[in-house]
């Protein structure tokens, strides 16, 4: 323990050192200074803001903004429809005799629904990137796409119609040279 107190006694002996005047003086020019609106000699002065590298930089975004959009539209098959109608066919005309020339129509066309139109909608593509597919050496490229389909009949000789509408959902795998 009394190790401890003479430490502590040699601690309080020690007092810093007593600023010289000079440097209040110094500290005192430097605020006169400052507040006159003068900068110290000392301090830099601030550059300026580069504009012309903000310029390249935006302008390089832009190409890389540009690329990738191409390669969006390389990577879509431009041959492939994402939408599609199909022409409703004309109904063949109904004759009002039977061939025995009763008069009555024949059952099998009063009640009979014939194919109006079909529609595919594709509201979600995906690429799910590369993998390899089992036995595969090459890299394959995984696409999905969820489409919706409906599809359309009607019945000519009373108007009604029929539509019925489905969810589906495809995964291609496209295969990937070059990488």
């Amino acid at each position: 323990m009394n190790d401890f107190s003479e430490l502590e006694d040699e601690l309080k002996k020690l007092r810093p050192a007593q600023p010289s005047p000079i440097l209040f003086e110094r500290i005192e020019e430097a605020l006169m200074d400052s507040r006159a609106g003068v900068s110290p000699a000392r301090q830099p002065k601030r550059l300026p803001y580069n504009w012309l590298s903000l310029g390249f930089g935006l302008a390089a975004a832009a190409v890389l903004v540009l690329f990738a959009a191409i390669s969006l539209e390389r990577r879509q098959d431009p041959g492939k429809k994402i939408a599609q109608i199909s022409p409703a066919p004309e109904a063949r005309p109904v004759s009002p005799t039977r061939r025995d020339g009763s008069g009555v129509q024949g059952s099998s066309s009063s009640n009979r629904f014939i194919p109006a139109g079909a529609t595919q909608v594709v509201y979600n593509t995906r690429d799910e990137g590369l993998q390899f597919a089992r036995g595969s050496e090459q890299p394959l490229r995984r696409l999905r796409y969820q489409t919706h389909q409906t599809w359309q009949w009607r019945n000519p000789t009373t108007g009604a119609s029929l539509r019925v509408s489905y969810p589906s959902e495809e995964v291609v795998l496209i295969p990937v040279s070059g990488q």
